[in-house]
């Protein structure tokens, strides 16, 4: 398969913070193949930007040709620093998303999940008709609420996804263990504290940072947006 160019550039990954670890007592060994070893930085790791630059292109390879042959996309990010950018990146690529809690058997009891979704769905079709009773309105808005802040970004994923994309593993461990259970290949950022052997395709970078989930992220939305363009091209 020949890779296309994506623009990455290790000034950008650098301003971006992309490379800045967590300290160093706090890391995962396993990790040690994703870290620049330097002995001017002693209380933290740095992570090798040359390895984040080439994942990343895979990883952006990956979602172009699953976006172009039409397969639905996951991403979660459910810690404060991601959830925002999460929303936006899922909504320019017309993805799914989870940025709040995960709720446990999202994936794996797919059946109990598609019955929520079809509750939410109705309760929001019978609030904008105006079907509601006036003394259950406030119960089943109160509902609604949560229905909308645990399942908003899936209300419109009718089946299981194909690609599963997380932003911070510590938080979404959960996730990721489903994912590992169903056989749903993942794409994951790993900071220096993480498990690469969790994600199908790794991504070492600052999973705490803002602007390093941003870059990331933006990233992979293009070649997803891309892939999509391409299918529409070439039906």
């Amino acid at each position: 398969m020949t890779r296309r160019y994506w623009n990455i550039k290790l000034k950008e990954l650098l301003a971006a913070r992309v490379h800045f670890g967590h300290r160093i007592k706090k890391w995962n060994p396993k990790m040690a193949p994703y870290i620049y070893i330097s002995k001017k930085r002693k209380d933290n790791h740095i992570t090798n930007l040359t390895r984040t630059a080439r994942f990343l292109a895979e990883a952006c390879d990956l979602v172009f040709y699953a976006a172009s042959g039409g397969n639905e996309f996951l991403i979660v990010g459910t810690t404060e620093e991601a959830a925002n950018s999460v929303v936006r990146a899922a909504i320019k690529a017309r993805c799914h998303y989870v940025n709040k809690k995960w709720l446990g058997g999202m994936l794996t009891n797919w059946p109990t999940t598609q019955a929520r979704l079809r509750e939410f769905r109705d309760l929001k079709r019978a609030q904008k008709t105006g079907e509601l009773r006036k003394r259950d309105a406030a119960i089943l808005k109160r509902k609604l609420s949560q229905l909308e802040k645990y399942l908003g970004g899936v209300q419109y994923m009718t089946r299981l996804p194909d690609i599963v994309i997380v932003v911070n593993q510590q938080a979404s461990v959960t996730a990721l263990r489903e994912c590992i259970t169903l056989g749903i290949p993942t794409i994951g950022l790993i900071d220096t504290n993480c498990d690469p052997d969790l994600v199908d395709l790794p991504i070492p970078a600052n999973d705490d940072s803002i602007r390093s989930i941003r870059l990331i992220l933006n990233k992979l939305v293009f070649a997803i947006c891309e892939g999509r363009s391409r299918s529409i091209r070439n039906p």
